[in-house]
């Protein structure tokens, strides 16, 4: 039942990198009528992952839903395509920003996804980065996660459990909290 009103749907692309191949999927995505409203792109390995939220209308999501797995196909890319909403803007009184330098292991980004997840904070991005061991030192993993909460954040509270948890993983890290007047 088409309708004028905007439609959603988040795309993403893996595969291999090569030249070419995210202006490919763009254009693809433009020639159905489609506005990229919000998008990431890593390099994971050898691959590629390209996230998109796309608006557009009914037909021009239909479009993009029925053309952009063979489409992706001829480009040796896995397709998953979800079908979502807008999100309104949900009020975020307190954002928490972290960096933290630490000796690579497991389990070291669930601790701090754990952190998070234990003080009601709701993580919005996460970017985790592991650097080759150099001589005698060991991989060196880089944490940089945003999260928000939906009430105003005691900062003496988060502070001292993160440095707590730097300390106790020998990692070098810092902490941000913003607390928005209303």
């Amino acid at each position: 039942m088409p309708s004028s009103q905007e439609h959603y749907l988040v795309i993403t692309a893996l595969g291999v990198d090569r030249p070419g191949i995210v202006n490919a999927i763009t254009r693809h995505v433009s020639s159905c009528g489609c506005n990229i409203e919000d998008s990431r792109l890593a390099m994971l390995g050898k691959e590629f992952t390209f996230i998109m939220l796309l608006s557009g209308s009914w037909n021009a999501i239909t479009l993009i839903e029925s053309t952009l797995p063979l489409k992706g196909a001829e480009m040796d890319l896995l397709i998953v395509m979800k079908r979502t909403e807008s999100q309104a803007s949900q009020p975020t009184p307190s954002t928490v920003w972290v960096k933290v330098d630490v000796a690579d292991s497991p389990h070291i980004i669930e601790r701090f996804t754990d952190l998070f997840d234990s003080h009601q904070l709701n993580i919005a991005e996460l970017v985790s980065k592991t650097q080759s061991a150099e001589g005698d030192k060991p991989p060196q993993l880089y944490i940089q996660i945003a999260a928000h909460s939906s009430a105003t954040l005691d900062s003496s509270i988060i502070e001292p459990a993160f440095h707590q948890l730097c300390t106790e993983l020998h990692a070098q890290g810092s902490i941000s909290v913003v607390n928005y007047a209303h």
